[in-house]
């Protein structure tokens, strides 16, 4: 089964907003290039004109609508998000550069094979001070039912953090939650889960959330997230360590180089949906 967005809607999206006209990029955001508010000149009065007449609001609305199937243009989109209200020519470049991502990758999508399991497995990844404007961090998640990734996000959080440690752990707390969710529903339909795996890149974090006594270095930190230790104490979860060379969701919270990028697109189980593919994949199920 494949998971892909409308291409009528995005081919006609693209000939609206003059998309057709891009060169293509192999990447959706600038590796190594951090974007900033920028308060003087350079700020687009009236960014609808930058668009060939779309404003710049409804431009990402349809690039929030196309994260609910494309998981490689999340990050990209969520921190263009953060400078809509007030975009430069700079912002407004790097969601050209996603659309000329896209243009190249019309028939990407998420492909569901049969047999593969229903196990949950989640990965939790941070990015410390990801956003040099607010130095708050970014949380990404990905969870999957078997060998197919079926939730996934990316968020600055909500409070700035001392430490690499602390931002991981609070991302921890947010895909603890998303799993707990997935494992409710599916409580409903005769399957349960305990000792539920997460993988995390960081083992001081792993080594907080299974402290189960508060330390006084973690009481800035918001109460809500300190519920994670209480579902390892019970054995709802289980956290493992995973080298970052083979973190998942690497690609929810940083801008990555283009080999590395393409090689976790193909980890999340995405790939060209043409009408051969297709074929090529239904002979192999």
């Amino acid at each position: 089964m494949s998971l892909m967005p409308s291409t009528s809607y995005f081919a006609a999206f693209i000939f609206v907003i003059g998309a057709i006209y891009f060169l293509l990029v192999l990447s959706p955001l600038t590796y190594s290039r951090s974007l900033l508010k920028k308060k003087s000149a350079g700020i687009v009065r009236r960014p609808q004109d930058s668009c060939k007449g779309r404003g710049l609001l409804s431009v990402i609305g349809a690039l929030m609508y196309l994260t609910s199937s494309r998981p490689d243009i999340v990050h990209a989109t969520c921190v263009c998000t953060r400078y809509q209200a007030h975009p430069t020519k700079k912002h407004l470049k790097e969601v050209k550069k996603i659309f000329r991502y896209l243009r190249g990758t019309v028939n990407m999508g998420l492909w569901y094979t049969k047999d593969s399991g229903f196990e949950i497995t989640g990965f939790s990844d941070a990015d410390y001070v990801g956003c040099k404007d607010t130095f708050k961090s970014t949380s990404g998640g990905a969870q999957f039912l078997g060998e197919k990734l079926m939730s996934w996000s990316s968020k600055k959080q909500d409070c700035t953090l001392l430490s690499t440690a602390k931002s991981e752990y609070v991302s921890l707390s947010a895909c603890c939650a998303q799993v707990l969710w997935m494992r409710t529903q599916l409580t409903d339909y005769g399957y349960h889960f305990d000792k539920i795996p997460i993988y995390c890149d960081s083992k001081s974090a792993i080594a907080i959330s299974c402290n189960p006594v508060q330390h006084s270095r973690m009481k800035h930190i918001a109460v809500r997230y300190h519920f994670i230790k209480e579902h390892v104490e019970k054995g709802t979860i289980k956290l493992y360590f995973v080298k970052t060379d083979y973190q998942l969701t690497d690609i929810f919270t940083k801008a990555l180089p283009v080999d590395r990028f393409n090689y976790l697109v193909s980890r999340l189980g995405m790939c060209s949906l043409c009408s051969q593919e297709l074929d090529r994949l239904a002979m192999l199920q």
